[in-house]
């Protein structure tokens, strides 16, 4: 047992912010709800939590409907990106409001305190307030505040987005031990994939306030259902270019031709979308079996370890589409610069005209 939402809606003012959601989260879960601005990550987490009520649909606590219930009847912890502390209280006292509220005896409270100091580096500035701390040092005390709660849903609004990069790489992996060991329910809301993957668990698709996809996060990465999931969770975006499959061959929307090889063998003939990911697409042939298109140089990106290349190709309509290739090391190409890049067969994502999987690579090369 543990959260239900039985396609929930929330409209304000004529504005949808969701449409009938459904998920099951289970106690002791990790579930990342992973979205743009704007897809609906917060509203959600709103309602879960009793902050908003839904304008249809039900949500659930352990098989009881709470739909109405208010937040302070619920056992919530929230988190937020915006870190929130009482500015006249010690970060001591911060952390331990919640379990003086709940009158717990003071050896508890201070073993608690400290154990959830010392986690997130925080002991010493125990005696400090948070006018005194910079704004990193604020948000570890507004998540030492929500572990301390034992809450029975624990709810963290991209929360690590102000930390410096190390620390956020440990509390990545720290954090989900921690609430998975007290038994409540974690949710984990994100715009950044490569943050989904790190945290693992389970992994929410959300686009415009509606549901893409839920599962297991690896299987929503490596088996996106639809179109949107896929681009959801692709950071750079997915490369996307309609087809035509013809027999033994498929034309590019560029008017490229090619044998249908890999995944698009085995495909009935129609028009379909092909998908793939940045680091799938190369810019030195992989192997003899590699598609090659020609297109120009749009801009590159040089992050010193990696160089991004974004590249445009023109179709046959009159339009583009705009790839972008990821490549070790420093690459050096002008604006505008003709290049040539490779697509391997075998390592596309098909979808059919409702935009659903119809084709995807080999579980093993799909990562």
């Amino acid at each position: 047992m543990g959260l239900v939402l039985d396609k929930v809606s929330r409209h304000v003012g004529g504005h949808v912010h969701l449409e009938n959601v459904s998920l099951s989260l289970e106690r002791g879960s990790l579930n990342v709800l992973l979205g743009p601005t704007l897809s609906g990550k917060t509203s959600l987490m709103r309602l879960m939590a009793g902050l908003d009520v839904p304008s249809a649909g039900r949500v659930l606590v352990d098989g009881v409907d709470v739909t109405g219930r208010h937040v302070r009847e619920r056992s919530v912890a929230m988190v937020y990106q915006q870190f929130i502390n009482y500015p006249s209280l010690t970060v001591y006292e911060n952390i331990a409001s919640p379990l003086r509220v709940a009158r717990r005896p003071r050896d508890e409270i201070d073993r608690k305190v400290r154990e959830a100091a010392r986690l997130l580096k925080l002991e010493p500035y125990l005696q400090r307030t948070p006018q005194q701390l910079s704004g990193g040092q604020q948000q570890r005390t507004a998540i030492a505040r929500a572990l301390v709660k034992e809450a029975q849903l624990v709810l963290l609004d991209e929360p690590l987005a102000n930390l410096d990069y190390k620390l956020r790489e440990e509390l990545r992996e720290e954090l989900p031990k921690i609430f998975a060991a007290t038994g409540a329910v974690f949710v984990y809301a994100t715009t950044e994939p490569a943050e989904a993957l790190l945290l693992r668990g389970n992994t929410a698709t959300l686009w415009e306030g509606r549901l893409a996809q839920f599962g297991r996060t690896p299987d929503v990465y490596r088996r996106p259902a639809n179109l949107t999931s896929a681009r959801v969770f692709s950071d750079p975006p997915l490369n996307t270019m309609r087809v035509h499959k013809r027999g033994l061959q498929i034309v590019l929307a560029t008017g490229e031709h090619g044998p249908a090889r890999g995944v698009l063998a085995e495909l009935p003939d129609d028009d379909y979308t092909i998908g793939f990911r940045a680091d799938h697409l190369h810019l030195t042939r992989p192997h003899a079996d590699a598609l090659c298109l020609s297109g120009a140089v749009a801009v590159s990106e040089i992050t010193g370890s990696e160089s991004f290349v974004h590249i445009d190709l023109p179709r046959t309509d009159g339009g583009a589409d705009r790839w972008v290739a990821v490549t070790r090391g420093v690459l050096e190409v002008e604006p505008g610069e003709r290049i040539e890049c490779f697509i391997d067969p075998r390592r596309l994502f098909v979808f059919g005209h409702d935009g659903r999987l119809a084709a995807a690579p080999p579980l093993v090369m799909a990562a």
